[in-house]
């Protein structure tokens, strides 16, 4: 090779680089954040291709679909003094990117922060409730008020997202309580 052709690879392997590490896609099914040195500096919400400063810039990219959170099992003190021990699950949406990036950066620490929000607003909301109101139809307006007492208060922590849907898979006595019936079940029957 001569060196006339060694400076035209080392040229076409440069001008290669600057333009792969310009050029980025954002899918349909999610927004992304330019930034540059941490700062935002553009969003993008519409699919298609774009492009950045090479080197200088970075691309957040964040979901638009509806993501998963699954909350740990707790226990709850009813309006009657029963306690329950709730397994739930919640579905959220990013909706603004740059407050999601701002309070939260990342998916992980939503799922932490949305986690103590299911709790809290889910004793809250079971705390005005009594057993068989949490037994009955009522269920689902249980679960919509729960829901809404989350948008409240992501809304006012300016999360950037929308709770869709939280769902209680089971509401079961915790063991002692469970024992202590069935010995008052075995007692009354003995009689």
């Amino acid at each position: 090779m001569t060196p006339k052709q060694i400076f035209t690879a080392i040229i076409v392997f440069f001008v290669y680089l600057l333009v792969s590490d310009s050029i980025f896609v954002v899918n349909q099914q999610q927004q992304a954040l330019v930034l540059q040195f941490r700062d935002v500096v553009r969003i993008i919400q519409s699919p298609g291709l774009n492009f950045k400063i090479p080197f200088f810039q970075t691309i957040a990219f964040f979901d638009k679909r509806v993501l998963p959170l699954e909350a740990p099992e707790q226990e709850a003190i009813l309006a009657d003094q029963k306690r329950i021990i709730v397994d739930a699950f919640a579905r959220y949406r990013i909706t603004e990117p740059l407050k999601f990036f701002q309070r939260l950066n990342n998916e992980r620490n939503a799922n932490d922060q949305l986690g103590i929000l299911v709790n809290s607003s889910m004793r809250q909301i079971l705390g005005t409730l009594s057993m068989t109101d949490v037994l009955s139809a009522q269920r689902t307006k249980i679960m919509l008020d729960i829901r809404d007492e989350m948008n409240a208060k992501a809304k006012s922590a300016d999360y950037g997202i929308e709770i869709v849907d939280v769902r209680i898979r089971s509401a079961n006595l915790p063991n002692e309580t469970s024992q202590s019936i069935f010995a008052r079940m075995i007692s009354e029957r003995k009689r």
